[in-house]
């Protein structure tokens, strides 16, 4: 049936999404988000015989309470933003029916993001955010619980929200909306300063539990700037007022002025952490684990889902001809069949020290367990410590940029002889992001970090491929110098360092 055929448009898919917008308007109401008409939401009707894209459209009229918003109320859309359906007026005093005025910003939602359900919230919360520093950007928080309700966020990552300049009608804001996701790939959100926000989801489900998120967080922030006490950091100490500006040169050893920075990325292996810790300690443990692993864990969603991306990785390898690859059996061929094949192909990937995202997703799991079990310690040069302290203490953000998953790269720096590291890292990069020795990855970094020149950003690593592909990007970058590194060509061109203390 087509979905602009009157019998759809009265369908029952159609009618359970409109009363699904006014009990989330009800409730809404009741947090505060849709006071005194403001705030709107939208939902895409789903079904599943009809692709996501091509999905209705249903949204909440403008200037009416949205606390007594009724079936009737709500404006049927296709999916081009078309208007296919609209409500009948009602006697005075309630005004012309009128579709809502976050309309065009609901449906950049939609065909940028290509999100299920949209939700524009005055709460107060996503207000007052925006006016702790009426020059900032963007809102930015980590170490915090609440981050982990976020998509693509873990507790320990730095979550980053753009924030743009309010305007006297709301569909003047489309352009600047438009701009900042573009700007920043991974966000789910944007704060409208002295307004409010717009948050977007997969689904109804997902945009109510992020902006549940995002309030609860925006409101941790506030309280948490009336105590003194600093959100940004993932100590969360006293908020510092006379920080040392870390967009300031400083002075380098050779007396030169070095370039200002505000972030600082951090390769692990030869990096922050002995290469033979990684050769002859995680991935012998890792290798000698495989079976052990899958067998204990086969049937549960994680290891199902790792399993489902060594499937992909292998038969891609079996294509293009890469020594060591086998043939997966499917399932039917049974449980030990199934295991022994992954085993065989897990191993030949180890061998090979693979950078591949299915891979380290296995590894990851399988070092928690250690980890967690206490078979594993994560090590770390003795330098490494001081210097994360030395340079969060200055406001220089720290991040992580490792192949390994980035549930190992927390493990290791959660679990060293000096202690839980993690408290001075503000998020983990790892392939999912891209290749190291690809330029496009450094790129896509800088943008989720908001500087303002890439020059601001310190990449730190062992790998001569990995240092020319940043500097490309417009990084700074200097090359590591540990015990057990691999040579560099001569006449490299770049600053090497042999302990953090140089920097």
């Amino acid at each position: 049936m087509a979905t602009t055929s009157q019998a759809y448009l009265e369908g029952d898919k159609v009618k359970e999404t409109k009363s699904l917008i006014t009990e989330l308007c009800r409730h809404f109401y009741n947090q505060g988000w849709v006071s005194g008409t403001g705030g709107s939401i939208t939902i895409k009707v789903h079904d599943d015989s009809i692709p996501k894209s091509q999905q209705l459209i249903v949204m909440s009229p403008s200037g009416v309470q949205k606390e007594r918003m009724v079936e009737e109320d709500m404006y049927i859309l296709s999916s081009d933003g078309s208007i296919l359906s609209a409500p009948l007026a009602k006697p005075t005093p309630h005004k012309p029916p009128k579709c809502s005025d976050c309309a065009p910003l609901f449906m950049k939602a939609y065909q940028m993001r290509n999100a299920g359900a949209v939700i524009h919230s005055h709460g107060m919360e996503s207000c007052l955010v925006t006016m702790l520093n009426p020059l900032a950007k963007e809102f930015r928080i980590t170490h915090m619980e609440m981050i982990k309700g976020i998509q693509g966020h873990g507790y320990y990552d730095e979550l980053v929200v753009p924030i743009i300049e309010n305007t006297a009608h709301e569909r003047e804001l489309t352009e600047s909306l438009t701009e900042a996701i573009k700007a920043y790939p991974k966000t789910t959100a944007v704060l409208v300063r002295n307004h409010g926000i717009y948050v977007w989801g997969d689904s109804w489900i997902s945009a109510k539990t992020q902006s549940e998120c995002y309030h609860y967080l925006f409101d941790a922030a506030i309280k948490l700037h009336q105590l003194g006490i600093d959100w940004t950091t993932p100590a969360h100490g006293p908020i510092q007022n006379a920080k040392i500006p870390a967009k300031v040169g400083a002075l380098a050893p050779n007396g030169s002025i070095e370039p200002s920075r505000r972030c600082i990325i951090l390769d692990i292996e030869g990096t922050t952490t002995p290469i033979s810790f990684v050769t002859d300690v995680l991935f012998p443990y890792a290798r000698n684990n495989v079976g052990r692993h899958l067998d204990a864990t086969y049937d549960s969603a994680e290891t199902q889902q790792d399993i489902k991306l060594l499937r992909a990785q292998v038969q891609q390898d079996l294509e293009n001809g890469v020594a060591g690859a086998v043939c997966i059996p499917s399932d039917d061929a049974g449980k030990m069949e199934v295991i022994a094949a992954l085993v065989v192909n897990v191993e030949a990937m180890i061998k090979a020290d693979r950078k591949i995202t299915a891979l380290k997703e296995l590894q990851g799991h399988i070092w928690q367990t250690g980890f967690q079990n206490n078979g594993l310690q994560g090590l770390v040069f003795d330098d490494v410590p001081a210097a994360l302290e030395k340079w969060t203490a200055l406001g220089i953000r720290v991040y992580i940029y490792s192949s390994g998953s980035r549930l190992a790269q927390r493990l290791l720096f959660g679990h060293t002889k000096h202690g839980d590291l993690r408290n001075y890292l503000y998020g983990f990069f790892d392939t999912t992001v891209g290749n190291k020795r690809e330029t496009k990855s450094y790129a896509e970094i800088t943008a989720s970090l908001g500087v303002d020149n890439p020059s601001e950003i310190l990449f730190v690593t062992d790998v001569y491929q990995e240092a020319t592909a940043a500097k490309a990007a417009g990084l700074e970058v200097i090359i590591s110098i540990r015990p057990g590194n691999g040579p560099l060509p001569d006449n490299h061109g770049f600053r090497t360092i042999r302990s953090f203390s140089e920097i």
